[in-house]
């Protein structure tokens, strides 16, 4: 029987590198403004419309099942549910996007080669991106991701530190939200297979040995010397941990007895939330921050400011340069 956790806080869940380097972000003058700029301009109702036009919208009459394992989950975490698409496309992923109004895409492949409590686990991770207010970086994440693919002289050299500041911040994010799902399913074995199907599943098989693969989860976080200096530098552009590192991060929240006191009734109400400071969360979590994440973090108004003009100049050169071929 699943347990209900009314009024749950989304600092149950946050890992501490997570909400340090959110509350850094907030704090920094002028940031807000340029997040809100950018994901402005390239307006999230157009965001949202590209999905509408391109993948499917779950409801009550279209994907009954999953619409309702959504609405489980949302009971669950004591939340509203948000609106739901189906995407097309061979990448097993998820995500929530938005900053007014969060959504959540599911990709169809990772449907295919999930099963409906891994689904519902990926669906409580998402949830938890929402009740984290996670989307609206993650939104402006995307967008400069795209940017950078796309060569675009709106991303230049004083943007960069900020884009690396987000992926640092998204890698914790992804930490924070495989307890969310854990918390919504209330499964382990379901948050730690869908981990596993992200890293190799395959269509048509369900074979994965899931103690084989948390061992070898183990001898991934057991590694050090070089290879450590190699595993730092193959996640630093990385959106997400590898799927490995997850797996250990979750075991270990669960072997510290955090999920089992929240179960039992034991965790930070909305509004009740214990006050922390930002300098805390940072000694919590300093073991676990990169020496590139600190440095950007600490300097970040400089290059908050540096960045949003020459964002601005760069935008503004673009328009200009597209009014004139318009006309």
């Amino acid at each position: 029987m699943t347990v209900m956790l009314p009024e749950i806080s989304p600092v149950a869940w946050e890992h501490p590198t997570d909400r340090a380097a959110l509350n850094a972000l907030r704090k920094i003058p002028g940031f807000d403004s340029l997040l809100r700029k950018v994901v402005g301009m390239f307006a999230e109702r157009n965001f949202r419309m590209l999905f509408k036009a391109s993948a499917i919208k779950v409801g009550p009459n279209q994907y009954r099942d999953i619409h309702e394992l959504l609405t489980e989950v949302c009971s669950t975490l004591d939340t509203d549910v948000p609106q739901l698409y189906i995407s097309q496309t061979p990448v097993v992923n998820a995500g929530a996007y938005g900053m007014d109004d969060p959504f959540i895409i599911l990709n169809s492949s990772l449907i295919e080669i999930s099963s409906p409590t891994e689904v519902k686990a990926v669906l409580g991770h998402e949830v938890g991106h929402i009740m984290s207010d996670h989307a609206l970086y993650r939104t402006m994440l995307y967008i400069l991701l795209q940017l950078v693919a796309s060569r675009s002289p709106l991303v230049g050299s004083a943007m960069l530190p900020i884009l690396l500041a987000l992926l640092e911040w998204s890698r914790k994010a992804e930490v924070s939200c495989d307890r969310a799902g854990l918390l919504a399913v209330q499964d382990l074995d379901a948050s730690l297979g869908i981990l596993a199907n992200m890293a190799g599943g395959m269509r048509g098989r369900d074979d994965v040995n899931l103690a084989a693969f948390v061992e070898q989860s183990d001898e991934y976080r057991d590694s050090s010397g070089l290879d450590s200096y190699f595993k730092v530098m193959a996640t630093l552009g990385q959106t997400h941990p590898f799927a490995v590192v997850r797996v250990a991060e979750l075991r270990n929240w669960v072997d510290e007895g955090v999920y089992d006191s929240i179960l039992a009734g034991a965790y930070a109400r909305r509004g009740e939330e214990p006050p922390q400071s930002y300098l805390a969360d940072i000694a919590d979590a300093s073991s676990l921050y990169s020496e590139r994440a600190v440095g950007v973090f600490e300097n970040t108004e400089k290059y908050v400011n540096k960045a949003l003009s020459s964002f601005l100049e760069a935008w503004q050169t673009t328009m200009g340069s597209d009014d004139k071929s318009s006309g």
